[in-house]
């Protein structure tokens, strides 16, 4: 089969429904409404159904619920990205499916889940640093929680972007913005344990990433992705958890220690602090319980 446009895979896919599984035309309308608004959500960024990624699917939901759509209502504009992805790879369109790893939204809330300390700490303390890999593993994850980094500017960081004497990384962000963030001494010590004693053995002759594989080659959002959950599962973690609930969850400790809105918002990337605005609501249900616990008429 020839690859053509977004809009040509979503008329396959649409005409798939219609003729193998027989649904009905209401159906089928909801369907390619849903896929034609992600379909110009792609446009609108540059890219298409073949090139997204599991970030550009999640970002899209994020922009459902920006718009208050319910989380019923995302997870069936979910439910149609995903069987399309599926028809795509059954047809060979694609090579991998970039929805396997999105967990369906919940209906119980639209605050972002967060880790409490004590879970973060645990998650730090999972893979064993003696290992090559846990090394590797436990500096990236010191990494993106300390600096609360998407996890396409973790994995795409270079070794150049790292500046050990500051204490800072240089992120290229959405849009291509760069941005300086810290990452403190901990993480640094981790990474630069990391450069001596693993990538200086692992990566390749001119392989410019900051974490690699074993192969020598940079590392993958899904291989992130799965050894978060890996060492979540070690941890006792019940809790569904991704790399974007780290840095939910870097965002929000910073916000309960005192830090600005606005330095969290310089150092997550959001170009619009309403974006950010959301972990003052997670900061009003912490403050509410410090008040219950703490004051005398609490």
């Amino acid at each position: 089969m020839e690859s053509g446009s977004a809009y040509d895979w979503l008329s396959d896919y649409l005409e798939h429904l219609r003729v193998e599984r027989g649904l009905a035309h209401n159906s089928l309308q909801a369907y390619g409404h849903d896929l034609r608004e992600f379909s110009a959500y792609l446009e609108r960024e540059g890219a298409d159904i073949a090139s997204a990624n599991v970030e550009t699917v999640a970002s899209f939901l994020g922009t459902l619920g920006a718009r208050q759509i319910g989380k019923r209502s995302q997870a069936r504009y979910l439910s149609a990205i995903r069987g399309l992805y599926r028809f795509l790879r059954a047809q060979r369109y694609i090579p991998s499916d970039p929805t396997e790893l999105l967990e369906r939204p919940r209906n119980q809330g639209s605050l972002p889940l967060v880790l409490t300390r004590a879970d973060v700490e645990r998650l730090l303390c999972a893979p064993d640093v003696n290992d090559l890999v846990g090394l590797r593993d436990t500096a990236m994850l010191y990494t993106m929680y300390a600096s609360g980094l998407r996890v396409s500017e973790l994995v795409n960081l270079e070794v150049d972007q790292l500046s050990r004497a500051d204490g800072l990384v240089k992120v290229t962000g959405k849009g291509g913005k760069q941005r300086l963030v810290p990452i403190g001494d901990s993480a640094c010590a981790l990474v630069e344990r990391y450069l001596v004693g693993v990538r200086a053995a692992w990566a390749n002759a001119n392989e410019r990433a900051l974490f690699v594989t074993a192969r020598g080659t940079r590392m993958t959002r899904q291989a992130f992705w799965k050894l978060v959950r890996r060492y979540a599962l070690a941890a006792g973690i019940m809790k569904p958890l991704s790399p974007h609930k780290l840095r939910h969850s870097f965002a929000t400790h910073l916000l309960e220690g005192g830090a600005d809105l606005r330095a969290v918002q310089e150092m997550l990337g959001h170009s619009d602090i309403s974006t950010t605005q959301i972990y003052t609501h997670v900061m009003s249900d912490h403050l509410k319980s410090v008040h219950e616990r703490y004051h005398p008429r609490g």
